[in-house]
């Protein structure tokens, strides 16, 4: 009886678990860039000073889903997103390097080049300053073009260029800051080969249709889960009935 409590437990505790990777994608489905985890589970079982006689089951994020999505027009050339393979490169909260595929950018007080969550973006010697000027262009190669105050129309400087990179998906993973970062560690090189396309921002990959049809069959897995554990209950207070009448 005690095996049959111990699945159930299980299985409800990481059927929440599971709830909260598809909710977590269904809550991003109209955040730029956003990337969507996978979740699995597996039969795993309890090793300890006894044989593995209990296996419960196990909920995890093996991976997250790279897939491109569409590009979205929003007509201002501070945005930008990624065409085709690659990312861009941007500096966390920490000081690692990170990448993302779409970015709002904005120029802070400092001149300093941000994403509109704040993160510096990196161009080729680090975080990207902007001097002084009245616009700024980005162009397909990440290169950075300003015209400065008081200058002509057709007087224009190179600033710097964003640093763009197309490593194997392979060898990239999301932290829990839901930033992708190479699994390495280390800084990635710059690819010549990428291209960014401005006035565009890159949706969400989270397919909502998908993510709630796999909501609503976790639910029914808990729901059962909790069945069966009352089921279980009930069995073993009439077995202790029994035991009492003989």
């Amino acid at each position: 009886m005690d095996k049959m409590l111990y699945v159930a437990m299980s299985g409800a505790s990481q059927n929440t678990l599971a709830l909260r990777a598809h909710a977590n994608n269904l809550a991003n489905v109209s955040t730029s860039g956003f990337r969507r985890d996978f979740e699995q589970a597996r039969a795993m079982p309890v090793f300890g000073d006894g044989f593995p006689s209990r296996v419960y089951a196990m909920s995890e994020r093996p991976a997250t889903d790279f897939t491109s999505a569409t590009l979205q027009e929003t007509g201002n050339e501070m945005d930008i997103a990624i065409s085709g393979d690659g990312w861009l490169a941007v500096q966390a909260p920490d000081g690692s390097e990170a990448y993302v595929r779409t970015a709002s950018l904005q120029i802070d007080a400092l001149g300093q080049l941000r994403t509109s969550s704040g993160l510096p973006v990196l161009g080729n010697g680090g975080p990207i300053a902007v001097p002084p000027q009245e616009k700024v262009e980005i162009g397909e190669d990440g290169t950075i073009t300003i015209r400065a105050l008081g200058e002509a129309p057709n007087v224009l400087a190179e600033v710097d260029r964003l640093k763009l990179v197309n490593p194997d998906l392979r060898m990239m993973e999301k932290g829990q800051d839901g930033l992708i970062r190479y699994k390495g560690g280390e800084p990635l090189p710059a690819d010549n080969n990428v291209r960014v396309t401005s006035g565009f921002l890159e949706a969400s990959n989270v397919n909502a249709v998908e993510e709630m049809t796999a909501i609503l069959s976790l639910s029914r897995q808990f729901e059962l889960s909790v069945k069966m554990m009352r089921t279980a209950e009930d069995d073993a207070a009439a077995m202790a009935r029994v035991l009492q009448l003989s």
